[in-house]
């Protein structure tokens, strides 16, 4: 029996059947033919890299077909470059009011799922050091629900970097920041279909708390009355380095006392967060290793511009990583 998916119930989804949910191009004729024999020859290649999938997430909505991930990747790094030239001679957008919507929504959010995740967790009595994927009954499809919601704020989260091309923030596109927000969007897809539950659940139950302080931050920040009262951003900084350390800390204890949890999703996991580590710490060296201006150069000047809330010396957010630049 398949557990009924996060959204509006288990009916299985094909892909065309998610293309149109998605709003986009239907499918017909021999357009329909390559898209279904594309999508085959990938799940294929997928299902016999990494082996059966878990049956409990059959039919949920957009796990059956990773094309509709891979191109919704695909769109979002497209908009990036095809943005930029469209914004390149026109006014940036000011975006307040989106913006606040945006980030309260995010933070709504991420409260939802570090709630959910706590009480489902605590429901089946899972282990810290190390946790199965079907020991724990209902509670492990209540986790997989609530890690669904996980991915799909991964797609939402896209919108960081197009409210950055629209506001003309270019500075803020790093390689960092798209590398991180178009590579977990697909991990995540690969996550749900063969390790929904269980020891995944960790890391997001720590970045839904970082993202309830990372978006309420942004969302304050484009009000400036707030301002003076935003005094905690540096400690964002420290929060997203303690993360770091508990999920690679939590990921490898698995490794040295297995409970049955797949060793290579472990495996991939630790390297991909120490792929994040070198990269945040190499924007932190070279942002702490610059050479100290005079202070009189250090103000900021009247009108100083913002992005997403933040003036230049204050933060760059690349969706769980914050960067806080010299001061």
């Amino acid at each position: 029996m398949l557990a009924k998916g996060p959204l509006l119930g288990a009916r299985p989804c094909s892909m065309c059947s998610v293309f149109s949910c998605l709003g986009l191009r239907g499918c017909s004729g021999s357009l329909e033919e390559h898209l279904k024999a594309f999508d085959d020859e990938i799940n294929a290649f997928l299902d016999n890299m990494f082996g059966p999938r878990d049956a409990r997430v059959r039919g949920w909505f957009m796990l059956d077909s990773y094309l509709p991930t891979f191109l919704l990747t695909v769109l979002y790094l497209l908009s990036i470059w095809l943005g930029n030239k469209y914004m390149k001679n026109r006014p940036a957008l000011p975006l307040r009011g989106v913006l606040t919507l945006y980030n309260l929504g995010i933070t709504l959010l991420s409260a939802y799922m570090l709630v959910e995740l706590i009480l489902s967790s605590w429901e089946g009595g899972y282990n810290l050091q190390c946790q199965a994927l079907t020991s724990a009954g209902e509670a492990d499809i209540r986790v997989a629900r609530v890690l669904w919601w996980y991915y799909f704020s991964k797609l939402i989260e896209f919108l960081d970097t197009i409210f950055f091309v629209l506001r003309k923030k270019t500075s803020q596109i790093t390689f960092l920041h798209v590398y991180h927000h178009a590579s977990m969007f697909n991990i995540w897809w690969c996550v749900l279909n063969w390790i929904p539950c269980g020891q995944s659940f960790f890391g997001p139950t720590l970045n839904s708390f970082i993202h309830i302080l990372m978006y309420s931050y942004y969302g304050l920040s484009v009000f400036p009355s707030m301002h003076k009262y935003l005094w905690w951003k540096k400690y964002l900084t420290q929060a997203q380095l303690v993360q770091f350390v508990l999920t690679i800390t939590h990921t490898m204890s698995a490794v040295i006392r297995p409970c049955g949890f797949p060793l290579g999703c472990l495996i991939f996991q630790s390297s991909y967060m120490l792929t994040l580590v070198i990269l945040f710490l190499n924007f932190y060296v070279q942002t702490y290793r610059k050479k100290p201006v005079k202070k009189d150069m250090e103000e900021p000047p009247a009108g100083k511009e913002v992005k997403n809330g933040f003036s230049k010396a204050y933060l760059t957010a690349t969706n769980g990583v914050i960067n806080k630049k010299a001061q």
